[in-house]
C-alpha cells in the first residue's frame, strides 16, 4: 500500500464495444510491448460476464486472452442467480486485496455503471430487506409485469427510475420494497459523492464518436449471430434457463424471449437498437464521476495517465 495505506487501483470504464478488452491486453497482457506488461490483473465490472455459459452474447474475453492476462469475476454464477452491486463490491474488494498482496495492481474494467460507481464511491445505506414485502412485490411483478411496476416506480421515485431499465425487475422490486417498507424513496438515501478512502484511484473513461461506437456495436451483434448466438441461447433454454432468469434479462438474450419475430434479421435489429440505448445510458450513468476522458484508440494517452498515477509507492521496485 502507499503512504496512506491505500490500495492503488486503475479503473477503466467504457461502453459496450468500445474496445476495453483489446486495450488492457495491449497494456498489461503477455504479448504487450508496454512497460506495464504483467503488472496488473483485471477485475471485470460487467454484470453479464459474471454468468456462466453466456459467452457469445456477452462478448467475454476469450480463454486465450484470460491466459495472457488474469481476469476475475468472469463465469462466477449460474444464470438463474442474482449478482448485484453489493455482491460485486464485496468480491471486488476481496480480490483487490489479494492482487495487491501478490505485488500487482488491480485493473477494474467494465461498462456496468452500477458496478463502477459502487467500486469508486461505495454503496449508500439502505433499509434492511423486508422479506414479506419483497415477496408481495415479486408476486405482483409476475402477474402485472415489468412495465406496470416500472410505471408505478416512475410515479414514486422518478429519479431512480431514470437510472434503470424497465426490464430490470430486480431493481424495480427493490426500489418499490424500500418505499413501501420505509415510506422513503431509494433515491432519497444519501449517495456517496467522494471516492472511498481505502483506495488510490486512477479512473479512465474511454470515449468514442457516437456514430463510430454504434457502427462497432452493429458489427459485433452480426458477429455474435455468425458465431452461434442462437445455438447458445437454445442450449441455455435446454439447461432450464428462461426469461425469468436474471442472466437471460441481458441484452442479446432477452430478445429471444420477447414474443416478437424470431428471424435472425429481426433479432439482430432489436439487439442493435437495445445496445445503442444501453451505450447511451452507460455514459449518462457515469455523469458526475471524476476521471480522465481519453479516446479509446489513444493507447499512448492511456499509458501516460497510468504512468502519471504510478510511483514507487504504487509499484514494487523492478518494473
Amino acid at each position: 500500500m502507499d503512504k496512506k495505506g491505500q490500495i492503488p487501483a486503475i479503473v477503466i470504464f467504457a461502453p459496450t464495444a468500445c474496445g476495453k478488452t483489446a486495450l488492457v491486453q495491449r497494456i498489461f497482457g503477455e504479448g504487450s510491448l508496454s512497460c506495464f506488461k504483467g503488472a496488473g490483473e483485471v477485475i471485470s465490472a460487467d454484470s453479464q460476464a459474471v454468468y456462466r455459459y453466456m459467452d457469445i452474447g456477452t462478448a467475454k474475453p476469450t480463454a486465450e486472452e484470460m491466459t495472457s492476462l488474469p481476469h476475475h469475476l468472469v463465469d462466477v454464477v449460474e444464470p438463474d442467480k442474482q449478482f448485484g452491486a453489493g455482491e460485486f463490491l464485496e468480491e471486488a474488494d476481496r480480490i483487490c486485496r489479494e492482487i495487491h498482496a501478490r505485488g500487482k495492481i488491480p485493473v477494474i474494467v467494465g461498462g456496468t455503471g452500477f458496478y463502477i460507481r459502487a467500486f469508486l464511491l461505495g454503496l449508500p445505506p439502505t433499509p434492511i430487506s423486508d422479506p414479506v414485502m419483497r415477496e408481495k412485490i415479486k408476486q405482483r411483478l409476475s402477474t402485472e409485469g415489468n412495465a406496470a411496476l416500472y410505471h408505478e416506480l416512475k410515479q414514486i421515485d422518478s429519479e431512480y427510475a431514470k437510472k434503470i431499465d424497465l426490464h430490470d425487475g430486480y431493481r424495480i422490486c427493490r426500489a418499490l420494497e424500500v418505499y413501501y417498507s420505509s415510506g422513503k424513496t431509494l433515491s432519497s438515501y444519501m449517495i456517496p459523492v467522494e471516492n472511498r478512502s481505502e483506495y488510490s484511484f486512477c479512473t479512465i473513461i474511454l470515449q468514442r464518436d457516437r456514430k463510430e461506437l454504434y457502427s462497432r456495436i452493429d458489427q459485433r451483434v452480426i458477429s455474435m449471430f455468425e458465431n452461434g448466438l442462437r445455438d447458445e441461447v437454445e442450449k441455455l433454454r435446454q439447461m432450464g434457463y428462461g426469461k425469468d432468469s436474471p442472466g437471460m434479462k441481458a441484452i442479446g438474450y432477452r430478445e429471444f424471449f420477447d414474443g416478437e419475430s424470431q428471424a435472425d434479421a429481426d433479432l439482430i435489429s432489436r439487439i442493435q437498437h437495445n445496445s445503442h440505448r444501453y451505450a447511451k445510458k452507460q455514459y449518462t450513468y457515469m455523469n458526475g464521476i471524476s476521471g480522465i476522458q481519453i479516446n479509446a484508440d489513444d493507447m499512448g494517452e492511456v499509458e501516460n495517465a497510468i504512468s502519471s498515477f504510478c510511483s514507487l509507492e504504487h509499484f514494487p521496485a523492478g518494473w
